[in-house]
């Protein structure tokens, strides 16, 4: 008996200091882990190291002569504690702050209340954007008014009384855009992405979504070592430093003074003839370097509102429209290529009507019996061209329209590019459709593909392609270019090109393009004149298109497409009273800016000059139109500022909408005649 109570008591014992045992164990257990969670934690203590950071940038976009167009800078948010405030000092504290900052008082007001209209106690965010030098003005501010006892004790969630004051912190990087509306919708426009709590811009459209990966932020930087006692950072043999890196910058071949005149022109050209927009390109044509690509609908990329969504997409590679006459040059050299035709080859035209099949006619707006294949195209006769087109199989036909870069992406460094549409071959062996494709119809084409198609006709047979950034650059001053996805086509023989060339030139000395004519000068292109279908029909609005070149015996060559959408006054929708008056004054900004050097110096104004229409399949136009009712004396020289003028300077000449009329004078030899000079200014930013 006794030994059982014994055991008992053994194993009472055993048990008690097991448990004891498990007891030590699991507190040595919560003690280590305490103490391994300390030492591996950050603590908000204060410690003998810092690390101060620098976070890296978006690159910058930056034009031709080295204005800049797009950049980024650090943005702060402002942070107020609204029970922190005392109340005998809030509106001292808003007047301030609205003062510093510029916000105005009304809006700051409205942050200390809820939905429910009741005064909010925690924490207040006043803004989000604010730049570096109101973030520095703030951060003054904000010692000022502790100093002036704005700021009161409160107590926190430990019962512990707390002084909370203003807080400016760094929150993320924002996209700038100083001239505005300058080259948009080219340059595209951001939008938002967050890592934490910082954010930073993301490219959406044009050149800042196209080149995203390489103008983006790469690498931020830090500075770490040892602190003093009020924090600096001390720089000794221990301290490290790390640079940033960040994106690199665009440099564009297109020159902010050539393209603002061109945008202000067509802001005043598209009033004259109210058009729903108008496009345009110059081009160097052995190059491809993009000097202008302007457009009269711009925005804001900074303030985007809900009117400029249809502008947001850059409609020279996102637009795909039926393009008119302006293809019959392009059928006519893929003939002169297979050697079906010659310039010279004869056609009848049948008085200007030309039955296809049982129910369809091929109607032209000019009457003849017969044309030669080039007055075909100085002429614009659809029956013409559609008989020069059958010579061609719709294999030969199809092939040549794709060697021009029709139905291809035309490799411009835009964020997208439309291929356009082409009849499959099995349709184009049938002559109906041939002969609708041979004069633009039943096909889809964009402006970059025409102007890239065009550049063959003024460089010996090679089409190039456009390209709008020069070269990317780092930090450190070292060039990257990168070549494009699509190269430049070898679309026709020299001796096709220099044919086309040549009738192309005719066109303008006789045909729908004589408003193009400048003395001294090589002029030529074609005028194309299309309905646009609606819902399966065509309806009468039109798109009126110039693709074509301009030389100077100096060896300047330019290609340069013009594109009106929808011109509504009297008879402005033909290309020859819209396009072609818009291409003739980018001819007078590139003499202006010497871009063009006219042989003689001398503009000499034409009598009375009659200009046929182009033809169009859809609605004739029978009635000449005068170019100049009034035959004129010798104008005087024409004056033009330096090359090198600033910008400011240059768009003092473009702000009213019609140029003056000058004085008839008598003409003054070229040697005589004297260059106005206009002074440089530096600043261009009141322009704006």
């Amino acid at each position: 008996m006794n030994k059982k109570i014994q055991n008992k008591a053994i194993h009472q014992r055993k048990y008690k200091i097991s448990g004891l045992f498990l007891i030590l164990t699991l507190a040595m257990s919560i003690f280590l882990f305490s103490v391994l969670k300390t030492i591996t934690s950050k603590r908000d203590i204060p410690s003998h190291n810092t690390t101060i950071y620098d976070r890296s940038f978006r690159g910058s976009i930056i034009s031709a002569d080295n204005y800049t167009l797009s950049n980024s800078q650090k943005t702060y948010q402002a942070v107020i504690r609204g029970a922190s405030i005392n109340p005998n000092k809030k509106e001292v504290f808003i007047k301030l702050f609205s003062i510093y900052s510029g916000i105005p008082e009304k809006d700051l007001r409205k942050k200390f209340k809820n939905r429910k209209g009741q005064e909010i106690k925690g924490n207040i965010i006043l803004s989000k954007t604010i730049n570096s030098r109101h973030a520095m003005q703030l951060k003054s501010l904000a010692y000022k008014l502790r100093k002036l006892g704005v700021f009161q004790s409160i107590k926190n969630r430990n019962g512990i009384e707390v002084l909370y004051g203003l807080d400016i912190i760094e929150n993320g990087e924002q996209r700038r855009f100083p001239l505005k509306d300058v080259m948009s919708p080219i340059l595209g426009y951001v939008g938002k992405k967050s890592d934490g709590r910082y954010t930073r811009p993301e490219g959406k459209k044009g050149l800042e979504r196209k080149y995203e990966k390489h103008i983006t932020s790469k690498k931020n930087g830090y500075f770490k070592g040892k602190r003093d006692v009020i924090g600096t950072v001390i720089h000794d043999k221990n301290s490290m430093k790390i640079q940033r890196v960040d994106g690199l910058d665009l440099h564009l071949n297109i020159p902010l003074a050539l393209q603002r005149r061109v945008e202000l022109m067509l802001d005043s050209m598209k009033k004259s003839i109210d058009a729903d927009e108008i496009l345009v390109g110059v081009m160097e044509s052995n190059t491809g370097k993009v000097l202008c690509l302007a457009t009269s609908e711009r925005y804001d990329p900074s303030h985007i509102m809900q009117k400029d969504i249809p502008a947001l997409n850059p409609k020279f590679s996102e637009y795909p429209y039926e393009a008119g006459s302006v293809i019959k040059p392009i059928t006519l050299a893929i003939a002169l290529d297979h050697k079906v035709v010659t310039p010279h080859s004869w056609f009848k035209t049948y008085d200007g009507r030309f039955q296809i099949g049982k129910k369809r006619w091929i109607t032209d707006d000019e009457k003849f019996e017969s044309l030669d294949a080039t007055d075909i195209i100085v002429h614009s006769s659809n029956i013409g061209i559609s008989q020069i087109s059958w010579r061609l199989t719709g294999k030969e036909f199809r092939e040549g329209l794709l060697k021009f870069g029709i139905a291809k992406p035309s490799g411009i460094d835009l964020s997208r590019d439309l291929p356009g549409k082409l009849k499959s071959l099995h349709l184009l062996d049938h002559k109906m459709h041939r002969a609708n494709s041979s004069y633009g119809y039943g096909m889809m084409v964009t402006f970059a593909q025409l102007f890239k198609a065009y550049s063959a006709f003024n460089n010996d047979g090679v089409a190039v392609t456009p390209r709008i950034v020069d070269y990317l650059q780092d930090a450190k001053g070292r060039h990257y270019t990168l070549e494009p996805k699509v190269g430049d086509l070898k679309a026709v023989g020299k001796k096709a090109a220099d044919q086309i060339h040549n009738i192309l030139l005719e066109v303008v000395k006789r045909g729908t393009g004589v408003k193009a004519q400048y003395p001294g000068l090589e002029v030529g292109g074609k005028t194309g004149t299309a309905h646009i279908a609606k819902h399966g029909h065509y309806v009468r609005e039109y798109h009126s298109s110039f693709y074509g070149f301009v030389n100077d015996k100096k060896g300047h060559k330019y290609t340069i497409g013009v594109l009106v959408i929808r011109a509504k006054k009297y008879q402005k929708y033909f290309a020859s009273q819209s396009a072609v008056p818009t291409f003739r004054r980018i001819i007078d900004t590139l003499v202006e800016l010497d871009y063009l050097e006219p042989e003689g110096g001398v503009e000499i104004v034409s009598p009375e000059i009659k200009i046929p229409q182009e033809s169009s399949t859809r609605q004739k136009q029978t009635t000449p139109i005068i170019l100049s009712d009034k035959p004129q004396k010798d104008k005087a020289v024409k004056k033009r500022p330096a090359k090198n003028s600033s910008v400011k300077s240059l768009f003092k000449l473009e702000t009213k909408s019609k140029p003056k009329t000058k004085p008839v004078q008598k003409r003054k030899s070229p040697a005589k005649a004297k260059k106005k000079v206009t002074p440089k200014i530096d600043v261009a930013d009141d322009l704006f």
